[in-house]
């Protein structure tokens, strides 16, 4: 409880739904056993600690609902000292954040091995097999200016600046604008001049790719915004950016006492991709849907749960 307070976590809460089995079907020994779920305190993570919860209460287990923690350390820290059970956390995340590392591994199973092995030695976490979102950093325009200048990929678009040095504007976080890992690192990657470089917030960049304030635009590659203003991600086509490769986490202690976590987690895991939330974001931070239920209708469109929820 004490850790619980200092975090600024309010009390675990029962899940908001009734959830019947669909594909993900009653485990027997995961019957009634109480698991807590958290998640940090931005759109993606919400939507998929609920996914959690659905898929894990479908398997029969009594969930405990705390998503919406505020900040990486705090999840991280309600995770290691057990106010919560299991969460979703992202490989670049845990090995430059938490791990400490400075270089990134470009590979994606390779980062991802390479965290899994050093978080579980060192501090007894368990990361199961990741996903294909991936919500790490890119450039982001407008799809009519991409489809104009012909830009799929973060080289055309240098070609592109390269002929055309006056367009070479960008919009970018403040702090995106002088980390080696942001835009000095990536400039250099890839050789691209910059005419003006504009320091925004980050909902503020996406406003300013599409209404022109700046061409080019930091963003994050799973973001609603992208689709609900209609923007096309460039691809890093050398791979500069670090990976964020989103796992389900969780003591090791629990997994071994209940692996069987691991088979009804998967399947959402596996069936994750940028676009399925990309669009999923736009429904909340667009449309303004309750992030709850557009997890719920997801998890039902894809038969991982019944349709008689209420």
């Amino acid at each position: 409880m004490l850790v619980l307070s200092s975090c600024g976590l309010s009390q675990n809460t029962a899940v908001p739904f009734t959830v019947t089995p669909g594909t993900i079907a009653p485990v027997p020994g995961l019957e009634d056993v109480t698991i807590t779920v958290g998640s940090k305190d931005f759109t993606e993570q919400i939507l998929v600690g609920y996914m959690a919860e659905l898929a894990l209460s479908a398997a029969g287990a009594d969930v405990r609902d705390l998503t919406n923690i505020q900040g990486s350390s705090n999840s991280r820290l309600a995770l290691q000292t057990g106010d919560i059970d299991l969460t979703w956390e992202y490989t670049g995340t845990g090995w430059i954040n938490y791990l400490g590392h400075t270089d990134p591994i470009p590979d994606e199973q390779a980062q991802y091995e390479a965290v899994r092995d050093e978080d579980l030695q060192k501090n007894g976490l368990r990361w199961l097999p990741y996903s294909q979102l991936n919500n790490t950093y890119a450039f982001g325009v407008t799809e009519a200016y991409a489809q104009e200048h012909g830009l799929r990929t973060t080289s055309d678009m240098t070609a592109f600046l390269q002929q055309n040095p006056d367009q070479a504007v960008f919009c970018v976080e403040t702090e995106f604008a002088s980390r080696q890992d942001g835009l000095p690192g990536v400039q250099a990657t890839y050789g691209f001049p910059t005419t003006e470089v504009k320091t925004f917030g980050t909902g503020a960049i996406y406003a300013g790719i599409a209404n022109g304030t700046c061409n080019f635009g930091e963003i994050f590659t799973t973001d609603g915004r992208i689709a609900g203003l209609n923007l096309r991600v460039l691809e890093d086509d050398k791979r500069f950016f670090p990976q964020y490769n989103i796992c389900v986490v969780l003591r090791e202690e629990l997994y071994r006492r209940h692996p069987e976590i691991e088979q009804v987690m998967q399947p959402v895991a596996m069936a994750l991709n940028n676009e399925e939330m990309i669009e999923l974001g736009k429904k909340v931070d667009v449309d303004g849907d309750d992030p709850g239920i557009v997890a719920r209708n997801w998890m039902i469109s894809k038969g991982f749960i019944g349709s008689d929820t209420a």
